[in-house]
């Protein structure tokens, strides 16, 4: 297979044919996860500016800065301020290169997904009560006080809101759940984004979380098994009942 590395990035516009009108920002997310995925981008490649890929790709630059995006948030890229974009040395295997990529940008799919995170969530936190150490609690504790702390910048309060779930899932001891339920956060982030937007709803949220962490604190299996339901109902409510914003951004 052909390997671009960073100074290779004018053949990569090689591998790329226009798309057709309508298909946009899935689309281009599309094609290139799938020359991530067969190896035509190399890890390490830096991919061409965003105005080559935009004539390339037949689309405008915006659709392609939102690809890129969402491709970062899923850890298949990384950009490099004053550099470029370069694919990731290395990621997770379990990402499933057969998942429709467009997923993440399509509001018809995300009661479907929340109820595959809300089944490993509760399995997560069922097994972090039996399992967790102290260490691991104590970081626990550290992102719900962050959370809690945190409810008047709703961007902060979101990524601890985040770390609380990895590490939670991280207490659990079962990597392949970890990594599943990593990539399933990946693809509803940008709606639970848009479904958090009042101080209110993250007081709520850090109610539910303080009872999680209570009950996995107790090594109450059952009860982290009820709080994590809870928590996942509503979450899941708030994100199936959001409209998206209009010209809402997919970077994070």
């Amino acid at each position: 297979m052909p390997v671009f590395r960073d100074d290779d990035s004018r053949r990569v516009d090689l591998e790329l044919t226009a798309l057709p009108r309508g298909s946009a920002v899935s689309e281009v997310a599309r094609q290139m996860t799938t020359l991530i995925a067969d190896g035509t981008f190399a890890p390490g490649t830096r991919l061409p500016p965003e105005r080559s890929l935009s004539e390339s790709l037949g689309v405008g630059r915006s659709a392609v800065r939102e690809a890129l995006a969402a491709l970062e948030i899923l850890g298949l890229v990384s950009v490099r301020p004053g550099s470029g974009t370069y694919v990731r040395d290395s990621m997770s295997e379990l990402l499933p290169t057969t998942l429709s990529w467009g997923l993440m940008l399509s509001a018809g799919h995300t009661a479907q997904l929340s109820e595959v995170r809300s089944a490993l969530e509760v399995q997560a936190a069922v097994q972090a009560a039996g399992r967790i150490d102290d260490g691991a609690l104590a970081r626990l504790r550290g992102h719900l006080e962050a959370m809690e702390s945190g409810t008047g910048d709703l961007r902060a309060f979101i990524e601890a809101d985040a770390a609380f779930h990895r590490q939670l899932a991280d207490a659990a001891g079962n990597d392949v759940m970890g990594q599943l339920l990593q990539t399933v956060r990946s693809l509803l982030r940008v709606w639970v984004e848009r479904g958090l937007q009042t101080q209110e709803q993250a007081r709520e949220a850090c109610r539910e979380h303080r009872a999680v962490y209570e009950a996995v604190a107790a090594h109450d299996a059952d009860a982290a098994r009820r709080a994590m339901v809870e928590h996942m109902r509503t979450a899941g409510d708030r994100v199936e009942h959001t409209e998206p914003r209009s010209g809402s951004s997919l970077a994070v």
